[in-house]
């Protein structure tokens, strides 16, 4: 098929532990607000777990986490 590209290109983390400076951005509205400020929270802290993939990133020195209050929502307990 000629819509499929016949290669790509990606990034992973050793490419991106390598560059100088690091940007975070969130998804926004529709992402889970909890997990975007839980991983704000560890990235702004400097708390990396691996349990927590995009927390590694607390660690690198040329990071920024650029934030966006009203893309990160509202985090509520739902009944179910």
């Amino acid at each position: 098929m000629a819509a499929v590209p016949t290669r790509a290109c990606s990034v992973g983390p050793v490419e991106t532990w390598k560059a100088d400076r690091v940007s975070i951005w969130h998804a926004g509205n529709h992402d889970n607000p909890f997990g975007q400020r839980l991983t704000a929270l560890m990235i702004s802290e400097r708390i990396p777990d691996t349990s927590v993939p995009m927390s590694l990133l607390a660690e690198h020195p040329g990071r920024a986490l650029p934030l966006l209050p009203k893309g990160i929502g509202t985090v509520e307990a739902e009944m179910h």
